[in-house]
C-alpha cells in the first residue's frame, strides 16, 4: 500500500509505497533523456527534445516536492503539477510516435508508462480532493 502523504495524523493511500513511486517517477525520467537524446538533430527533434527531458524530469522532482507538502492544499495542487506533467510527456512521446522520429516499437513502452503514470496521479489527486473536502465539512 502507498502512503504519499501523512499530516495532521491521516493517511492518504494508493497501491504502492511513496518510495516506489518516487524511484519509478525517477526511472522514467532517466528513460525518457535517453530517447530524447536519441531523437534526430533537425528542428523538431531539438524542440521535441527540450520538451520531452523538461517534462518527463518535472514528473520526478515535482513527486518529491509532492511528498513534502505541508497542508492538504499544497499535496493537491503539487500533485495537479505531477499530473500535468505526466500527461505533457505522455503527449510528447505519442508526437514522437506520428511524426515517426524514432520506430514505434522503442517509444511504446515508454508511451505507457506516462499513461499509466498520468492515471495513478490523477486517481491520487481526486481521491485527496474528495478526502480534502470531506475534511472540511463538520
Amino acid at each position: 500500500m502507498l502512503v504519499i502523504y501523512a499530516k495532521f495524523h491521516k493517511i492518504w493511500s494508493v497501491s504502492m509505497k511513496r518510495e516506489e513511486l518516487t524511484e519509478r517517477t525517477k526511472k522514467f525520467a532517466h528513460r525518457c533523456v535517453k530517447l530524447a537524446t536519441a531523437l534526430p538533430e533537425t528542428p523538431l527533434g531539438k524542440h521535441i527534445q527540450g520538451q520531452l527531458i523538461r517534462s518527463s524530469t518535472s514528473v520526478a522532482a515535482n513527486y518529491r516536492a509532492t511528498c513534502l507538502s505541508q497542508s492538504k492544499a499544497s499535496f493537491i495542487a503539487k500533485l495537479s503539477i505531477v499530473l500535468e506533467e505526466a500527461d505533457e510527456a505522455a503527449f510528447w512521446l505519442e508526437f514522437i510516435i506520428d511524426e515517426n522520429l524514432l520506430k514505434k516499437n522503442i517509444v511504446e513502452p515508454l508511451q505507457n508508462e506516462a499513461e499509466e503514470l498520468t492515471k495513478i496521479f490523477a486517481s491520487s489527486r481526486k481521491t485527496a480532493s474528495i478526502k480534502n473536502k470531506n475534511d472540511r465539512i463538520p
